[in-house]
Parts: C-alpha cells; structure tokens; sequence
C-alpha cells in the first residue's frame, strides 16, 4: 500500500451554490492538505483524508467571505478546520470510483459520496510517481446546521441549500518525494 501527499499546489476544492435562485456563486478553500493511500489492486484498504482550513474560503468577493466565516455560516473561529475521511472505495469500473466517507462541517459530520474519476498515473520529470483524481459531491448545507437564509420579497431565498463540491486532486506517492 503506497502512501501519497496532496500537492495542493497542483490540486483544488472549489464549491458553487446558487444566489437568488439563479445565479450560482463559486468559491475555493485556498489552505488544506491530504493524505491518500492508494492501491489500484486492493481498494477496499485504501483511504484518503483531508483537512481545509475553514478560514481559507475565498469567493473572490471580502465582504461575503467575511460573511460566510462569522458565527451564520462557518462559524471559523469555533470551527476550524472541515475534514473528510472516507470509510470505503468502490471500482466502479473504467476509472469510475465511488468514494463513502465522513464530511465534518461546523462541527456536524454527515455521510457523503463522492463521485470519482481515477484521472491516472505518471513519473513526473524528477521521477516522482503522481496520481490524478476528479471527484463530485452535493450537499445540503442545512443538514451540517449552516441554516442562515433571507426571504426574497419575490419568493425563494437569497441562498441556495444545495451546495456542489468539485475537487481535483494530484498526489505524489511519498516514498518518491521522500527521494
């Protein structure tokens, strides 16, 4: 079983949810890390775990990160940090992955499924062995206790429930880093 770092510098979680109804506004986490033991023959033993720093969310927009790291949403200084940790992977055949696991938002963890795709491997110039994966999830915000909203004088609220969670993810076996 081969252990792999993240390289947040060639990976990305990013997240969309929809304003007013129909707009959607798209955000990042800037500052996370993983671990990821992989092994293409034996999944069931494989594993990730990550860790975001809740602080490090950026919508592109100061006042509504500002928002959305206050005691409303995030929460940021009572919660930290929000974690995954899967508890099982299925091969779905022809790179497809069906990753289980634990999400931890504002202190509530909930069962997540991340759809994923085995993007590959390679050996980089310096010789290090990387891996590439894309997964997707949705999930309802109000189900981790994120429950503020406003009414729209027209009906509907001004933030969507349903929020769409795309990450990319290169890791770098670690023994090879290590090198």
């Amino acid at each position: 079983m081969a252990t792999w770092s993240i390289d947040t510098g060639h990976s990305a979680i990013h997240f969309g949810v929809r304003h007013m109804m129909f707009t959607k506004v798209r955000g990042r986490f800037t500052r996370w890390n993983g671990e990821l033991r992989f092994d293409p023959f034996d999944l069931p033993s494989s594993g990730i775990e990550v860790s975001i720093e809740a602080g490090s969310i950026d919508t592109g927009e100061a006042q509504r990160d500002a928002h959305l790291k206050s005691a409303d949403f995030l929460d940021t200084e009572k919660f930290p940090a929000l974690t995954f940790r899967s508890t099982d992977i299925q091969d779905l055949g022809e790179g497809k992955l069906r990753v289980s696991g634990e999400l931890t938002i504002h202190g509530v963890t909930r069962p997540v499924v991340l759809d994923t795709e085995f993007a590959g491997r390679v050996k980089d110039p310096w010789g290090n062995d990387r891996a590439g994966f894309i997964a997707r999830t949705a999930i309802d915000r109000t189900d981790f206790g994120l429950r503020w909203n406003q009414a729209l004088e027209t009906g509907g609220v001004l933030v969507g429930n349903k929020v769409e969670i795309e990450l990319e993810l290169e890791a770098v076996a670690a023994a090879a880093k290590a090198a």
